[in-house]
């Protein structure tokens, strides 16, 4: 996810420091829920796992509610013809982090033996598609529209990520 996270903020092309900052906190908050929710993903008690998987839901939320109202602005600033698929890879984003909190509850709520482990894995490697295959193609595109009204985009897109 922290990848998805700094893909979006690049491809939308933000003013230097606005894309530092939203880079970095989403980072942050993104690494935070990992290490939140690594412990909870390897307890073999429902306790632990309710626990961490808690804490793992405030950093998720606040990413969430950053891709959502703090990019939403940032959608008015982007060229008319990729409006709307910024707005839907800011979508993509979200669904693609929204299966990792439901997966995670798999075995907590009455799942156990094969069936937990299949579900888990189904349910990660359909948020593996997503958000690699479905939300690189379409950041992709964006570059691509992005390009044609201005060519230096993709070089400039280039140097933000080195």
């Amino acid at each position: 996810m922290p990848l998805l996270l700094l893909e979006l903020i690049l491809v939308m092309k933000l003013p230097r420091n606005e894309q530092i900052s939203k880079s970095v906190r989403l980072g942050l908050l993104a690494a935070a829920m990992v290490a939140l929710g690594y412990p909870g993903e390897v307890a073999t008690d429902n306790t632990t796992r309710w626990i961490f998987w808690a804490l793992a839901m405030i950093p998720f939320t606040w990413i969430v509610v950053e891709l959502f109202v703090g990019l939403k602005a940032s959608i008015a600033t982007q060229p008319e013809n990729v409006r709307g698929m910024v707005s839907v890879a800011r979508w993509i984003t979200a669904l693609s982090c929204c299966f990792d909190p439901v997966v995670f509850v798999f075995p907590m709520i009455g799942f156990s033996g094969g069936a937990a482990v299949t579900l888990v894995q189904v349910g990660y490697t359909i948020a593996d598609i997503v958000a690699k295959a479905a939300f690189g193609i379409h950041v992709y595109n964006i570059a691509v529209r992005k390009s044609e009204n201005e060519p230096s985009f993709v070089s400039g897109l280039a140097m933000s990520a080195v």
